[in-house]
């Protein structure tokens, strides 16, 4: 067990990089769980299983600048 810190901004970046790419309409703690995910995977080497859950939408973001350009 451990936690992995993940700067606000990694995680922003990360929620929009979801909703362009992989059309997951999520928001900022789900964007930083994937972050974290992809960082032990990438420890773990590619025979790795790496599971994350996305437990928020990005709803309650749309006010913010997580999603404005």
């Amino acid at each position: 067990d451990e936690i992995i810190p993940v700067a606000t901004a990694d995680a922003k970046a990360m929620t929009r990089r979801l909703a362009r790419e992989e059309a997951l309409f999520a928001g900022t703690s789900s964007g930083a769980n994937v972050v974290a995910a992809i960082r032990v995977a990438e420890r773990l080497g590619p025979d790795a299983i790496v599971v994350t859950l996305m437990c928020d939408s990005g709803l309650k973001y749309l006010s913010t600048d997580v999603y404005r350009s």
